[in-house]
């Protein structure tokens, strides 16, 4: 039977949009009025310095435009993911992106307006009673004077960011749409074209001679354009370490961390931890070959499961039960805002014809935080219900606690959230179900998102940190040079049960976050986070500093922030608690499977 069409869909399990604008007529006005609303901002082109009420009056003009925008984009966007085959509303998000691209020219005079005041003046109009509500505002924007050029050259740089950008563009699109990895024959005996998909699938097969043929066969078109690879990836890194250099950081990875208000200790701090718990990595690649029997442990045995799917079926209904119940922990006032989730309609749950796939928490200021699901009866589901909630609930506090201007947070916190609700599903599991197949299929997969998220990301770290300081010391990037690099790092992550593959030196040439200008670091750093805040709730009871940094927005620096929650992250001791939550459960899954040391 096909997937079911949008109309078919009970309203019980759609997210309620009328909230946001009671109908498109109502969403249309708004459009309509806020088009008009961005010449209110042009009586403040060339005055914000003139004084401090002009500022506050162009501030608040500023935001009020932010917001009223954000609202209009999460009626389009989300009215977009529900079908996206509906041609109405495809078009109301093509005319709202273009509205984007009004409001950002509108309002892109205002930071380089305030920088260019003259700093004992700004400080004179700070002092303001009606500005001091937004002195950590200034102070981060402040925070990039030193790093902005004059405007002439600032506006140089924007107009060659195209240009700037074309390896990363040639990249994806090689990537993306002129790959062709070939033929491969699938677990069932048939031939079929190798995707990214199909190689994930297959990666997971219990037959090694399946996972081993999907791995060669996808890094053979790889390898073969590894000298095309090696000049994008390098010419990436060349921008990245210009853009330092011209903006006055000491290197590249401390212009991208500093930008977000991230000291380079955090990044090194995660660096070295990793490194000195290598071993607790080596001891489950260990377990893998034992468990799987095999002779010799390869990168494509690394993903496949140590143990059945369990038997679990778990009906949406059923899943709020289970998350009500895991997060309990958090206190009554959290699980209030988890049941008004559910009872007030934020979730669109099911699957439906031209629905965008995946998952996510969304939402703006002034609307709820929505969560789209594409809802299957597994546990995996149940992890990502209570995955999204970390990020709806974490909205929800901020936008309740925080004026508009602090009313978000960055990406560096949100992760956080989102995984501290999975490690406490996770505690939940493995106190209620007794079943050692159950047991031992939640351990695996906690260990294995351990590996994938702090582990495997570190890896990337290291060698994004390796890339730029190679360039920067004026050594040429080729393909060989990094393979060679890359290789031997990988060897250093897993350890001597690993047999070294030759293709898995290029695992670089295939990875899309090299191109972020080391992005990839939070995913780590929020990952250790979270599972040292799940033990503290659980262990220690600190679910009301947890919720004071659910609470915090923007209001201060991330670092301060996640501080309110009893972590910090420029020492090694919340990645320390993390390593430990991870040995205490690779000794369970050993104990479980007869491979107890």
């Amino acid at each position: 039977m096909g997937q079911i069409t949008r109309q078919e869909v009970p309203a019980k399990l759609t997210w309620d949009l009328t909230t946001v604008f009671a109908d498109d007529q109502a969403f249309e006005e708004a459009f309509a009025a806020l088009r008009a609303s961005l010449a209110d901002l042009d009586q403040y082109v060339g005055h914000l310095g003139d004084s401090a009420q002009t500022l506050l009056a162009g501030l608040e003009t500023d935001l009020q435009i932010e917001r009223s925008f954000e609202k209009i984009y999460v009626y389009a966007n989300q009215k977009y993911d529900e079908d996206t085959t509906n041609n109405h509303y495809a078009g109301v998000y093509a005319q709202t992106q273009d509205l984007l691209a009004a409001v950002s020219q509108a309002t892109a005079f205002f930071q380089p307006e305030v920088l260019a005041i003259d700093e004992q003046t700004l400080a004179t109009y700070l002092e303001d009673q009606a500005l001091v509500p937004y002195r950590h505002f200034f102070d981060v924007l402040l925070s990039e004077k030193a790093h902005t050029l004059p405007a002439d050259q600032e506006a140089l740089l924007a107009g060659a960011s195209t240009v700037l950008s074309s390896a990363e563009q040639t990249f994806s699109a090689l990537d993306n749409a002129d790959m062709d990895f070939g033929d491969v024959v699938t677990e069932n005996g048939e031939v079929a074209e190798l995707t990214n998909g199909l190689y994930g699938v297959m990666l997971r097969s219990k037959n090694q001679p399946t996972r081993q043929q999907a791995f060669t066969t996808l890094y053979d078109a790889y390898m073969s354009l590894k000298n095309t690879f090696a000049s994008t990836l390098s010419s990436t890194v060349k921008k990245h370490n210009f853009l330092a250099k011209t903006r006055h950081y000491q290197s590249a990875k401390e212009a991208a961390v500093l930008s977000n208000q991230i000291p380079t200790a955090v990044y090194d701090t995660l660096t070295d931890r990793v490194e000195k718990n290598l071993p607790l990595l080596h001891r489950y690649v260990s377990l893998r070959k034992e468990v799987l029997g095999l002779e010799e442990v390869h990168s494509y045995d690394l993903y496949v499961s140590l143990t059945d799917d369990v038997d679990l079926p778990v009906t949406y209904d059923a899943a709020q039960e289970i998350a009500l119940k895991a997060l309990a922990p958090l206190g009554d006032d959290y699980l209030a805002v988890v049941k008004k989730a559910f009872a007030e309609r934020w979730i669109d749950v099911v699957e439906n014809k031209g629905k965008r796939s995946g998952a996510y928490s969304g939402g703006a200021y002034d609307t709820n935080p929505y969560i789209l699901l594409n809802w299957q009866d597994t546990l995996d589901n149940v992890y990502t219900l209570v995955h999204e909630m970390g990020h709806t609930v974490h909205s929800y506090l901020t936008r309740h606690n925080q004026p508009y201007h602090y009313g978000d947070y960055p990406i560096f916190l949100a992760e956080i959230a989102s995984t501290t609700n999975e490690a406490l599903l996770t505690d939940y599991l493995l106190k209620t179900y007794d079943d050692p197949k159950v047991q031992a299929y939640v351990l695996n997969q906690y260990l294995d998102g351990f590996k994938g998220t702090v582990f495997r990301q570190t890896e990337f770290a290291d060698f994004e940190a390796w890339i730029h300081d190679q360039d920067a010391a004026g050594q040429p990037l080729t393909a060989e040079a990094m393979a060679n690099y890359y290789g031997d790092l990988d060897s250093k992550f897993y350890g001597p049960d690993l047999t070294k593959d030759p293709e898995i030196a290029y695992e670089w040439s295939r990875i899309p976050h090299f191109y972020y200008n080391f992005y990839v670091y939070q995913y780590a750093t929020g990952e250790a986070a979270a599972t040292t805040l799940a033990q503290n709730i659980l262990e220690k009871g600190e679910a009301k500093r947890y919720k004071d940094y659910l609470k915090a927005g923007n209001s201060a620096s991330p670092l301060e922030v996640i501080a309110k929650a009893g972590v910090d992250m420029t020492e090694g001791a919340y990645l320390d608690q993390a390593f430990a939550v991870f040995e205490d459960r690779l000794n369970q899954l050993e104990a479980l499977l007869g491979q107890a040391k």
